[in-house]
């Protein structure tokens, strides 16, 4: 009897050691546990950065009203929408070249530097100019100018966070992409205090929050510039890195970056127009009820963004060189993985919206269910354009994801020019729902090409 107990508590402390780490690793594929921390660790931060945006728009929405929070939004949009051109792609391409080359990538290090210069100044210009010849002046000309800095922030945000990726060091960039969303959040609490609140003094907050938070990134972006990295996935840094061609110039980065820098400069364009159309063609409040309408969409499409983004994206171009059948093994899975989370929260989504935004944003806002209702069908879609697109981040097939993003881009300003005018944010809605899909299909096309190309490739070999 005493040796069959002392068997059962030796099984049982076998079970308990397989339960830990190291007795996980043992049932797991390798890598495969630090994979799933990274994971854990990216989505947690991710859904606590939604969880703050969402908080954030929700408490400005509450105490500014449509018309006042319309505004604002519409402003901020704008900003957000031109912000993609100061840096042009150039951390996607930075991502690229080190997962082809390895510290040898050291060699773009100073046209970089240039090219971030100028096409900084140039999104800068295009904002002021913007602001002073194009928009009313009345507020909107105003927040466009005081919200500027914000440009440089998502900048320098992007930038560190590029940083820390190559590195694989996700805990620190989960951090600094946080720190935007809660210093937000931070300032919404705070004007619950302040009785009136007015547009204008929200813009002033957000441009303080945007000077500090670029200011404190500027040792970690200095140190990238001058090559001071910890570069992961290629072995240790060499003791001399010997290039043997000349360092390239801003010519030859504009060759092999605007591929990506079109894409990040369309991508605003096709997801923030509808709240700036709402604005010009139909009025504030429209754009304010459209506006808590994307806040809750973007808050969902964190979701792909942090697989693909964060922490696929890089590992992506190293193995589209290094590893090509795990390169497809990981789209393949992608794929289907995807669409069943995206059929999932979009169905709960659509059950849950006429509850919930009364609840959450108060009862001027109840029609905002009926957009979200509609906004619902574009989340399966999505989940999987995103996962379909990550085959065309790599090499130089991003062209023909570039192609897609704009003739999705066309669809959905043409259709929002049509139905905005008619149906208000339920067309604009309607009109999303729309540019997704041909997003989807342009997105599945240029998969199809770039498969065929690489078939014919191999074949010549």
């Amino acid at each position: 009897m005493r040796n069959g107990v002392r068997k059962d508590m030796e099984n049982a402390g076998a079970g308990i050691a397989a339960m830990r780490p190291g007795g996980l690793r043992r049932w797991l594929p390798a890598g495969a546990g630090r994979a799933i921390a990274t994971l854990t660790l990216l989505s947690g931060a991710t859904a606590l950065g939604a969880v703050m945006v969402f908080l954030t728009q929700t408490l400005l929405a509450r105490i500014m009203g449509p018309a006042q929070y319309g505004l604002f939004a519409s402003s901020l949009a704008t900003v957000t929408m031109i912000a993609p051109l100061a840096g042009f792609g150039l951390t996607q391409f930075r991502l690229k070249i080190y997962g082809a080359e390895g510290w040898h990538a050291n060699r773009w290090l100073p046209a970089s530097l240039r090219f971030t210069a100028l096409t900084t100044s140039l999104a800068l210009l295009s904002l002021a100019g913007w602001a002073l010849l194009g928009a009313p002046p009345d507020d909107t000309r105003f927040m466009l100018l005081v919200l500027s800095p914000v440009v440089i922030s998502i900048l320098m945000v992007d930038l560190i966070s590029n940083k820390l990726r190559l590195e694989e060091r996700y805990g620190e960039m989960a951090l600094w992409q946080m720190a935007i969303p809660a210093s937000r959040l931070a300032v919404a609490v705070a004007l619950l205090l302040v009785p009136h609140l007015s547009g204008r003094f929200v813009a002033l907050c957000y441009c303080a929050i945007a000077v500090l938070v670029a200011s404190a990134t500027v040792p970690q972006v200095r140190a990238m510039m001058q090559g001071r990295l910890d570069l992961k996935g290629h072995g240790p840094r060499p003791a001399r890195i010997v290039h043997a061609d000349p360092p390239p110039g801003v010519g030859a980065l504009w060759s092999q970056a605007w591929a990506f820098g079109v894409y990040a400069a369309l991508y605003p364009v096709f997801y923030q127009i509808s709240t700036i159309l709402l604005k010009y063609l139909a009025g504030d409040a429209h754009a304010g009820r459209y506006s808590v309408a994307l806040a809750v969409m973007t808050a969902i499409y964190l979701i792909p963004a942090t697989i693909y983004q964060k922490y696929l994206l890089g590992k992506l171009h190293r193995w589209a060189v290094h590893d090509r059948p795990k390169f497809w093994r990981v789209y393949r899975q992608g794929n289907a993985g995807m669409l069943g989370l995206g059929l999932a929260i979009g169905a709960a989504l659509a059950i849950a919206a006429p509850w919930v935004v009364p609840l959450v944003f108060g009862e001027q806002y109840r029609s905002v269910a009926d957009i979200l209702q509609v906004l619902a069908l574009c989340v399966p879609i999505r989940f999987l354009s995103t996962a379909m697109g990550a085959a065309l981040l790599t090499e130089n097939h991003m062209r023909f994801r570039v192609y897609a993003i704009a003739v999705s881009t066309v669809f959905t300003v043409g259709m929002n020019a049509a139905l905005i005018p008619r149906l208000a944010e339920s067309g604009a809605a309607w009109a999303t729902v729309i540019g997704e899909a041909a997003l989807l299909l342009g997105t599945a096309w240029g998969v199809r090409r770039f498969r065929r190309l690489e078939r014919a490739r191999d074949e010549a070999r």
